[in-house]
């Protein structure tokens, strides 16, 4: 890759950031009750849909028609108001949204009684949304608790494509037909899937301004291997360790993600700047990315690809910390884990292979040794397993030899020093 290559990314990572501040600061309301502030709390990176002919299925209906959808997720921070952003992301026609109603989640599809509240866009209870857009709702009051867990339920009354895409939502939705914004729970007949729409944003109000932590990543940071619905990846186990500390820790990983190519998702280097720079109160960023750019090429993801370099990889992290520091965002690396053995018996398999794995401990050395980085995290000596360090160690791994299982995400979290993090001792 280039050096006129990494300038055309980082001017899109800026272009992203110009136009994310521009359309919060035009969507932003009039200052309401003083001293308060809008603090992201959760977030999930959209993805573009990939064509039928790729190794994985998306896992996504054709459209939704004359249906609700439930999604459920855990905020990071608490707050007294909220806002959800909706996105048509990757969407190519209009997203006509006839009703939103968020909710205090009580397990499964059901909701807790009488703290349902309905969203509306600019006054309006029904909205269209313009392909590419995201829009922000107006504040609801619904007082939530840090790491609390809400609801939000969309009926979309006409034919419409899935769009603001997340893959891997380690967390089950439902879909029924006809509006069931306001249902207690969803039927028995209702649709599970494990893929997210629409949703993209939660933001709270909050007595102090934002401080936000992003981890930025791949499948690993995404959750993969994790227990579907029971909160175990290691953001979220990051997030508990800054629970009453207001700190709110977003997670913008997202699986197939790689650093300098477009996988399951935009380049990290391209994406940065939205999922990333662009968060308000963003004070640090934990990268963790370089699996897949060196796992990928020559096995079933990308099979005509040429092996990754040391040296490519080196080049695309000092860019990241480049654009870090031009945000003034302290920023920390993760080393890469050992994939001898990944998705073993599969059709999947191909990350490993001898060569491959030279160039991820020559990725990591760098990693530990240059001082480039704020902070370093070495996910690599925490996960390996001491007699094969081409390995996941066995009480770490999920059973597919490339994830963590909970005990591996939950120990990556408490790996991490929270003041090298923030770069100050943390509010306690």
């Amino acid at each position: 890759m280039t050096t006129s290559t990494f300038a055309t990314l980082a001017r899109h990572g800026a272009l992203a950031l110009t136009l994310a501040t521009s359309v919060a600061a035009s969507q932003a309301e009039p200052p309401g009750t003083a001293g308060t502030y809008w603090s992201p709390s959760w977030m999930a990176s959209t993805q573009p849909i990939w064509s039928g002919d790729f190794v994985l299925p998306s896992g996504l209906p054709f459209q939704f028609n004359r249906q609700t959808i439930r999604q459920v997720a855990r905020l990071s921070i608490g707050g007294t108001r909220l806002r959800v952003v909706i996105s048509n992301e990757g969407g190519t026609t209009p997203l006509h949204v006839g009703a939103a109603r968020v909710a205090r989640h009580a397990g499964g599809s059901a909701i807790v009684e009488g703290s349902g509240r309905a969203l509306r866009f600019g006054g309006q209870a029904e909205v269209t949304l313009p392909p590419g857009a995201r829009l922000v709702s107006d504040p609801v009051d619904i007082p939530l608790p840090a790491l609390g867990e809400v609801a939000v339920s969309l009926y979309l009354p006409q034919p419409s494509q899935p769009a603001g895409f997340h893959f891997d939502a380690r967390q089950v939705a439902y879909v029924a037909d006809g509006d069931l914004t306001s249902a207690a729970r969803m039927p028995e007949a209702a649709t599970p899937w494990s893929t997210r729409v629409y949703v993209s944003e939660l933001i709270v109000e909050t007595p102090q301004p934002p401080v936000t932590v992003v981890a930025f990543g791949d499948s690993l940071t995404d959750g993969n291997g994790s227990t579907p619905g029971a909160n175990t990846r290691w953001p979220d186990a990051l997030a508990e360790r800054f629970a009453g500390r207001h700190v709110a820790v977003l997670n913008a990983g997202i699986s197939g993600g790689r650093l300098l190519k477009d996988g399951m998702g935009r380049a990290g280097i391209e994406r940065a700047g939205r999922d990333v720079f662009a968060q308000p109160g963003v004070r640090a960023v934990v990268v963790l990315l370089g699996t897949n750019d060196i796992g990928w090429p020559g096995g079933p993801f990308a099979p005509g690809e040429p092996a990754v370099r040391a040296e490519q990889l080196i080049q695309g992290f000092l860019q990241l910390i480049e654009m870090a520091h031009a945000h003034n965002v302290r920023i920390m690396a993760g080393t890469i884990a050992p994939t001898e053995r990944a998705l073993e018996g599969t059709p999947l398999e191909g990350h490993y292979a001898p060569a491959k794995d030279q160039v991820r401990q020559a990725v990591n050395r760098w990693i530990r040794e240059s001082g480039a980085f704020d902070a370093v995290v070495d996910f690599d000596a925490l996960l390996r397993d001491p007699a094969h360090p081409s390995r996941l160690e066995a009480s770490m791994d999920s059973g597919d030899h490339l994830h963590p299982g909970d005990a591996g995400y939950k120990a990556m979290a408490a790996a991490i020093d929270l003041d090298a993090l923030l770069g100050t001792s943390v509010p306690r």
